[in-house]
């Protein structure tokens, strides 16, 4: 029975030592990118933890054969096509706020924009700060991943599965998929996540369809059959450090407070939602734009900032 038992304890301190060294190898292959603005009138730290999660629409990671399947066009640069707010308190459940890309809001030495191009503009750096002066909470941690990155990370995990109570039929997005349960591939998700066009409600849509996605994405990157698993934690965790970027001041506490609180969404603790919207089509001289409510974004951010109850309906 000791000998058993020792052996039993050399295991697990093996166990223990490969998993260690899986994730640090794994953080170690994540791409870093400057996302602290250098600014002196940042927010005042809040009651928690606010992080940005950003998915960007540079084509940079695609062959011309992939824009083509994918439908993403040749434009160069790179924009925000998909801004999501999630705050962590320090008791209770995380909120998301999907923050709709053609939010109408003040960038800093470019006047009122629509928020996506506050990244091709300056950056991570500059959309940090967007996002700060515009909704007054000081952003803790930056996640940014590109199309191809995004359609990397769901091969890897072996496709997303999505309930569709209706077929979507989408030609701009290159999808035609049926209603029911169904995996989706990579090229399929990036289609799912970006088409508005064929969407009545627009961008507004979207960003549902975008924090539906992530949530079911987490739950399949975060099953314990990829967490428990050192070779497979490898081969995700791998692939996916290779197609994301984390600010520079991103701990890796931070990263893992970030991926247990998307989790929580995911499983349906806490609260997913998105800025309350006056006009989803307010027309200014950069086209149409998505004007916030002012008193219900104010009261969602104060609620953030203070770490109150958010009551902003999903």
């Amino acid at each position: 029975m000791r000998r058993v038992i020792a052996l039993l304890a050399l295991l697990l301190v093996a166990y223990l030592v490969t998993m260690v060294v899986v994730v640090t190898m794994i953080w170690g292959n994540i791409n870093r990118v400057d996302a602290a603005p250098d600014a002196s009138d940042r927010p005042a730290a809040s009651a928690g933890a606010n992080y940005l999660l950003v998915g960007t629409d540079s084509r940079e990671e695609l062959s011309d054969d992939q824009r083509s399947q994918f439908a993403t066009g040749n434009f160069e640069g790179h924009r925000a096509d998909t801004v999501m707010l999630l705050h962590v308190p320090g008791f209770g459940d995380p909120t998301l706020v999907s923050l709709p890309r053609d939010s109408y809001v003040e960038v800093r030495g470019h006047g009122w924009q629509k928020l996506n191009s506050a990244h091709s503009f300056g950056g991570p750096e500059l959309l940090v700060d967007t996002v700060e002066q515009s909704t007054g909470l000081r952003i803790d941690g930056y996640l940014e991943i590109g199309f191809g990155g995004f359609v990397n990370v769901v091969e890897h995990v072996g496709g997303v599965e999505m309930c569709l109570d209706a077929p979507i039929q989408d030609t701009r997005a290159h999808i035609d998929l049926p209603a029911g349960c169904q995996e989706l591939s990579g090229a399929e998700a990036l289609g799912y996540v970006r088409m508005r066009y064929s969407d009545p409600r627009g961008d507004l849509g979207r960003v549902e369809r975008q924090r539906e996605f992530l949530a079911a994405l987490v739950q399949r990157m975060a099953s314990p059959a990829t967490l428990l698993n050192p070779v497979r934690l490898h081969q995700v965790g791998t692939a996916t450090g290779d197609s994301m970027s984390f600010g520079e001041d991103t701990s890796m506490f931070e990263a893992g407070r970030m991926v247990l609180a998307m989790r929580a969404v995911s499983a349906g603790s806490g609260t997913s939602t998105t800025v309350p919207v006056a006009d989803a089509d307010h027309r200014t001289n950069v086209g149409s734009t998505v004007l916030w409510d002012e008193q219900g974004a104010s009261a969602l951010f104060t609620a953030l900032r203070n770490g109150d109850q958010v009551t902003v309906d999903p």
